[in-house]
């Protein structure tokens, strides 16, 4: 499984951006999906989840009524999209997946992105 993430950049306090991340898999469907984020000097934390079928989804409590992932089966892609963004947001995201079977929407990723950077100014 490899994961291509993207859409990072630098946003003012307030705004919204969108990541995604492209998958190239075979059985997309098969696999739970989800976001992380890596703040300087801090350790990666989870950020949100998906189910394989979409229909279930899950958020750290810091980002809840906020930021909103979906994903398309049909092009291999999950999105985040951020609104609402503090400066506290700033952190690199990584996308992850795993079989759906082999974790939860928060625990148990096996496969990861390269990372996009989020930089948010107050």
């Amino acid at each position: 499984v490899q994961l291509q993430a993207s859409g990072g950049g630098l946003v003012q306090a307030g705004g919204s951006l969108s990541l995604s991340c492209a998958a190239s898999v075979r059985t997309f469907s098969s696999y739970t999906m989800g976001w992380f984020r890596q703040a300087p000097g801090k350790e990666r934390e989870f950020v949100a989840g998906i189910s394989w079928s979409g229909d279930m989804t899950f958020y750290a409590d810091s980002v809840k009524g906020r930021f909103t992932i979906s994903r398309d089966n049909a092009k291999n892609t999950v999105a985040l999209q951020m609104n609402s963004l503090k400066p506290e947001d700033t952190a690199v995201y990584y996308c992850a997946a795993h079989l759906y079977y082999r974790g939860s929407l928060d625990k148990g990723y096996d496969y990861w992105g390269q990372g996009t950077e989020l930089t948010v100014s107050s």
